[in-house]
């Protein structure tokens, strides 16, 4: 990565870990607006991570709580349907 895809991931990590530990969970949000103050391309950056890191917690959290049924013998939960369909 260059250096503005590392310093935008960092932050991103960063201000994930911020909202877990204080439950605001629209804090990259704010983070990104004074981002776009000074410089739109590192808040698309940063905006882009974060998406990129919350979509593949959510896709974690499916697949744990499928193998977790599956294991339990219980049927697996449905997965959200495609926005498109």
């Amino acid at each position: 990565m260059g250096l503005l895809e590392d310093l935008a991931d960092k932050l991103a990590e960063d201000t994930l870990d911020a909202m877990e530990a204080t439950g605001s969970d629209r804090l990259y949000i704010d983070v990104g607006k004074v981002l776009g103050t000074s410089s739109p391309t590192m808040q698309e950056t940063f905006l882009t991570s974060i998406r990129i890191r919350l979509a593949e917690r959510r896709g974690r959290r499916y697949l744990e709580t499928t193998v977790a049924a599956l294991k339990a013998g219980a049927p697996p939960p449905e997965a959200p349907r495609d926005p498109g369909n």
